[in-house]
Protein backbone atom coordinates (compact mmCIF):
# COMPACT_ATOMS: atom_id res chain seq x y z
CA UNK A 1 0.00 0.00 0.00
CA UNK A 2 1.32 3.46 -0.92
CA UNK A 3 1.03 6.46 1.38
CA UNK A 4 -0.37 9.50 -0.38
CA UNK A 5 0.98 13.01 0.05
CA UNK A 6 -2.60 14.29 0.04
CA UNK A 7 -5.68 13.93 2.21
CA UNK A 8 -8.95 13.61 0.27
CA UNK A 9 -12.11 14.74 2.05
CA UNK A 10 -15.57 14.18 0.63
CA UNK A 11 -19.18 14.33 1.75
CA UNK A 12 -20.67 12.88 -1.42
CA UNK A 13 -21.22 16.15 -3.25
CA UNK A 14 -17.91 17.94 -2.95
CA UNK A 15 -14.33 16.66 -2.74
CA UNK A 16 -11.35 18.52 -1.31
CA UNK A 17 -7.72 17.51 -1.78
CA UNK A 18 -5.48 18.75 1.04
CA UNK A 19 -1.68 18.36 0.82
CA UNK A 20 -0.10 16.69 3.86
CA UNK A 21 3.10 18.75 3.78
CA UNK A 22 3.78 21.62 6.15
CA UNK A 23 3.73 24.51 5.55
CA UNK A 24 1.04 24.87 2.90
CA UNK A 25 1.60 28.05 0.88
CA UNK A 26 -0.95 30.86 0.72
CA UNK A 27 -1.99 30.17 -2.88
CA UNK A 28 -2.79 26.55 -2.05
CA UNK A 29 -4.71 27.60 1.07
CA UNK A 30 -6.72 30.04 -1.06
CA UNK A 31 -7.50 27.30 -3.58
CA UNK A 32 -8.67 24.96 -0.80
CA UNK A 33 -10.95 27.70 0.60
CA UNK A 34 -12.34 28.44 -2.86
CA UNK A 35 -12.95 24.74 -3.55
CA UNK A 36 -14.80 24.50 -0.22
CA UNK A 37 -16.96 27.53 -1.18
CA UNK A 38 -15.59 29.53 1.76
CA UNK A 39 -14.48 33.13 1.87
CA UNK A 40 -10.92 33.70 3.13
CA UNK A 41 -12.40 35.03 6.38
CA UNK A 42 -14.58 31.94 6.90
CA UNK A 43 -11.60 29.70 6.17
CA UNK A 44 -9.40 31.54 8.70
CA UNK A 45 -12.08 31.15 11.39
CA UNK A 46 -11.98 27.38 10.89
CA UNK A 47 -8.20 27.12 11.31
Amino acid sequence: MRESGHLILSHGVQRLVIPRHDPINALTMGAIARDADLTPEQFRELL
